[in-house]
């Protein structure tokens, strides 16, 4: 499935609920079904910066596709790295760089969450493109 796919099954889901608390509760179960990371990756290094919550994000190339494994200690911030790990994880760098990750404004999410949260949403996915880069660098 391509990025755009995915991301259009997961505006799909989030739209069978009409009320933002629904929502909210289909985020933290995403969080709960997220496997936690090992202690060992929770360090300041895979510590995103800019995140009210703490979140890690470690990522690692496997025959030339970016893996990623993320953990948060709040409950809906764990939701939303859960739904950001289904739609980059397992992909190329060329497919990181050049694909928009539109869902996250076709849900309206930067609008209904905090401005800590956004803004947190918001490095998670500077990290996952600076991942891309430097990998898709190690592949030329």
């Amino acid at each position: 499935m391509t990025i755009e796919q995915v991301q259009q099954d997961i505006i799909e889901e989030f739209s069978v609920y009409s009320d933002w608390m629904d929502k909210y509760g289909y985020l933290i179960e995403l969080g709960n079904e997220l496997e936690d990371l090992n202690p060992k990756d929770k360090t300041d290094e895979n510590l995103i910066k800019g995140c009210q919550s703490r979140v890690w994000l470690v990522a690692e190339l496997k025959d030339g596709k970016i893996y990623f494994r993320g953990e948060s200690d709040a409950v809906i911030v764990k939701g939303l790295v859960a739904l950001l790990l289904m739609v980059v994880s397992g992909r190329t760098p060329d497919e990181l760089v050049t694909n928009e990750l539109h869902f996250i404004d076709d849900l309206g999410l930067k609008q209904h969450l905090s401005p800590t949260r956004s803004n947190g949403l918001l490095a998670m996915v500077k990290q996952i493109r600076l991942y891309a880069v430097a990998y898709k660098k190690i592949g030329d």
